[in-house]
């Protein structure tokens, strides 16, 4: 099993009934990545779960705390002034938006051979850092250039 880096969309489908066959595998995933010691996420993750799971799902804000708390059990990456700068660049010169710049830099500063990201499957440009969209039957990935600034 490789170090996996959990982007907010998995997190979320994981507390998401209306979903219950992406909730399951998303749970999977993360339970068993973090059983093994082999789950990422950033600090900026957690903040986007919490947020989104208390508005949109109606999630109680004392589940969605323990649920991060449980989340935060995770390599967790925090960011430097280096770390924003560098998705600034990723950003300025990629057709990537800045949040999602910041996930990119943090999957690939993580260590995380596997990015689980559900949205950027989609933007496809070759390169080094492999996203994986855990809900697509097929697992399709693709590549993006960044090795960082």
């Amino acid at each position: 099993m490789n170090l996996a880096f959990f982007d907010t969309n998995v997190l979320i489908y994981a507390d998401d009934p209306s979903a219950p066959d992406k909730q399951k595998r998303a749970n999977d995933l993360f339970t068993g990545h973090l059983q093994h010691g082999m789950a990422a996420l950033s600090l900026q993750v957690l903040q986007e779960y919490y947020a989104t799971v208390t508005r949109k799902l109606g999630i109680a804000p004392d589940f969605a705390q323990r649920r991060v708390e449980i989340f935060a059990s995770a390599n967790v990456v925090r960011f430097e002034v280096e770390d924003v700068v560098a998705a600034i660049e990723l950003h300025r010169l990629t057709r990537v938006s800045f949040w999602d710049a910041l996930i990119i830099h943090a999957a690939r500063i993580s260590g995380a051979t596997v990015p689980l990201q559900r949205r950027l499957s989609a933007w496809i440009h070759p390169g080094r850092v492999r996203i994986v969209n855990p809900f697509k039957v097929e697992r399709a990935s693709v590549g993006l250039t960044y090795d960082g600034i």
